[in-house]
């Protein structure tokens, strides 16, 4: 955990960037944040050390007297997740992996096709960077699709695990994944591949 995370809302509208440090402090461990944090987070005005509750899955970020602000759980690898009661969740990641996703999600903004094996075009969306909730952003389906694209109707879409998810308004996902070309391929790949492609 020793190094720099970044604490954030799970849409990353708010971040505040800490350094965990090996150091003792009064209680846990010492703990700097960029002064920028108390506007940004103003809870974060409380936290003063840091130390690892539990078998060593729970992260908690306290205040001089050792009482928890808040407690992150490790959610999936170098990702934890913690809840403020009327605030809602908040995400702690180290904070090179979070900017980089930060930057791969500026990428994926803008025109899309989606074409088949052939290199004909079946389909033309726009990606977003317009929140829709739960960490999703807003797809807009420009007329004319593909018939089978039409009735997947995708209105949502989010990077997850370096996948690029499509998702519709009844639940449905695909899942498209990058590859050497620069190209995101539906997967599972099939005989009559769905590509999509940056214009």
């Amino acid at each position: 955990m020793i190094g720099q995370w970044e604490l954030a809302t799970t849409e990353r509208s708010k971040t505040c960037v800490m350094t965990f440090k090996p150091d003792a402090a009064s209680r846990g461990m010492k703990l700097e944040m960029e002064p920028a944090c108390a506007t940004a987070l103003p809870f974060t005005k409380d936290i003063s050390g840091w130390t690892v509750k539990g078998l060593g899955d729970i992260v908690s970020l306290q205040s001089a007297n050792g009482e928890a602000v808040i407690d992150f759980t490790e959610v999936e690898a170098g990702i934890f997740e913690g809840l403020r009661q009327g605030e809602g969740v908040y995400i702690l990641q180290n904070l090179a992996a979070a900017r980089s996703l930060a930057k791969s999600m500026d990428q994926m903004i803008g025109d899309w096709a989606m074409v088949r094996g052939n290199g004909a075009v079946v389909c033309s969306l726009v990606l977003t960077n317009t929140e829709a909730g739960n960490d999703n952003f807003q797809v807009f389906v420009k007329p004319k699709c593909d018939p089978a694209v039409a009735a997947f109707a995708p209105t949502q879409w989010r990077l997850e695990h370096g996948q690029m998810m499509l998702m519709s308004a009844r639940g449905e996902t695909w899942r498209f994944e990058a590859d050497d070309n620069a190209q995101w391929r539906l997967v599972p790949d099939s005989a009559n591949p769905l590509i999509m492609l940056r214009q």
